[in-house]
């Protein structure tokens, strides 16, 4: 088995819900990433080399817990190279995903990708989340790793609309690394939920790493 193929087999051991064709359209996503990272610098060198393990997987670990309902509308803030959007889109593609980012670069990356896998859940806005049109709200706002967590709340506290049809209810989900318990010290803030990323998936060095939820 080639090192490729052992990752793969490893992320489907740690994910065993996601079917086959979702997996198929995971590795295109991984592939065109690569290509792009190439002439943008999206990912580090270092850590694109084990983007499966070290990016990928950490979005996906949502899967384990998150079941979407048809129509459930997501924004992700920050989108970068579409993580966590893109794969959660490949995920539930019955969601309507839109995918926000500041950076014009990023999102014409992010517009050709979803265009080449073909994503028709997907659409992608170059911006800042506290720029969107305020009667359009959301079921979840998700982050990873894009500023504090106060600062982001900050920016996303009105796209949101309360309510539970999905596993959990309507929120925040944010993906953090580190001590969060210190940024949220002196702010009202207090997650919903944690989930740590070290448990869902072993051995694949995210200790201290969690998803945090924040109800609408």
């Amino acid at each position: 088995m080639t090192y490729k193929e052992e990752t793969w087999s490893t992320l489907q051991t740690w994910l065993p819900k996601l079917e086959d064709d979702t997996w198929a359209q995971l590795q295109k996503y991984t592939e065109l990433m690569r290509e792009w990272n190439e002439k943008i610098n999206l990912v580090s060198r270092k850590n694109m080399d084990a983007f499966e393990v070290r990016h990928l997987a950490h979005c996906l670990a949502a899967t384990t817990f998150l079941k979407l309902m048809n129509r459930t509308s997501v924004l992700d803030v920050g989108t970068g190279g579409g993580l966590p959007g893109i794969p959660l889109a490949i995920c539930y593609p019955h969601a309507r995903f839109t995918l926000v980012d500041s950076i014009a670069k990023k999102i014409t990356v992010v517009e050709d990708i979803t265009n080449r896998l073909g994503l028709k859940n997907v659409r992608v806005v170059r911006g800042r989340a506290e720029e969107l049109p305020a009667r359009k709200t959301y079921d979840f706002v998700t982050g990873r790793a894009v500023t504090t967590i106060p600062r982001f709340h900050g920016w996303i506290r009105d796209r949101l609309h309360k309510g539970q049809r999905n596993s959990i209810e309507n929120g925040i989900l944010y993906w953090k690394g580190g001590d969060w318990k210190n940024e949220l010290e002196d702010s009202h803030l207090q997650p919903t939920r944690v989930w740590d990323a070290g448990e869902i998936l072993p051995d694949a060095g995210y200790e201290e790493k969690y998803i945090l939820h924040f109800k609408a």
